[in-house]
């Protein structure tokens, strides 16, 4: 395992799964430990392998980092995921943010008792603030910026099947979005991470919510 990248997270999408569609799509092999006990995550802590106590953790050219947006930006960095330039890299980064904006209430959804009101909430967000700008970024372009992919490609594709998973739909009035979903999944890192039996991960289900609760020592409702 020695050189191998390692990612230390729960069996299932949460913060990590991004940080697995980049290693995936820079074509980079590495390796998953599950938590699945409070014991495993105590481990950690006392290791000193969590800076600030949290997951996910990905140990990476002989570091522990953490934080998943510097965990992002250091694997588009080393792979040429990053923009060409600072303009393009700052572009990139608003792009990222944005989606992992929308991203995250989708990640809190199984953990809401009462998840509808949220779910009308992402609902509208994605249809008129988050879409429309992808929509018309993409249109007459390939990629978001800098005509070549990066980073924020890679999780606009993510983010835009999330949202489809909840609402089929959704994509009929962003055509040239939807367009931008068919260009990238013709490239073959991308391709072969949607087929079945590759390292993504499923939509949350009630055993990933309870062991993260279980885990994490977290208790409902959350705020």
């Amino acid at each position: 395992m020695a050189g191998r990248v390692v990612l230390h997270y729960f069996n299932g999408r949460g913060k990590m799964e991004s940080i697995r569609w980049l290693l995936a799509v820079a074509e980079v092999e590495f390796d998953e430990m599950h938590m699945t006990t409070r014991e495993q995550y105590e481990k950690l802590l006392s290791d000193g392998a969590l800076m600030f106590q949290q997951v996910p953790m990905v140990e990476i050219d002989g570091m522990k980092l953490i934080q998943s947006k510097a965990i992002l930006n250091y694997i588009a960095e080393k792979h040429n995921l990053h923009g060409a330039n600072l303009k393009d890299r700052v572009m990139i980064n608003m792009y990222s943010e944005g989606i992992m904006d929308l991203m995250e209430m989708i990640m809190m959804l199984p953990f809401t008792p009462d998840p509808k009101p949220k779910l009308d909430n992402i609902h509208s967000k994605a249809k008129e603030r988050y879409f429309p700008v992808f929509e018309k970024a993409v249109t007459g372009h390939i990629y978001l910026v800098g005509g070549k992919l990066s980073v924020a490609d890679v999780q606009l594709l993510e983010c835009t099947l999330m949202v489809e998973e909840k609402f089929p739909g959704i994509m009929a009035d962003f055509p040239n979005l939807k367009s931008f979903q068919g260009r990238m999944t013709q490239i073959p890192a991308i391709g072969r991470f949607l087929q079945p039996g590759s390292k993504r991960k499923p939509q949350p289900d009630e055993v990933y919510v309870k062991t993260v609760m279980e885990v994490l020592n977290i208790k409902l409702p959350l705020p």
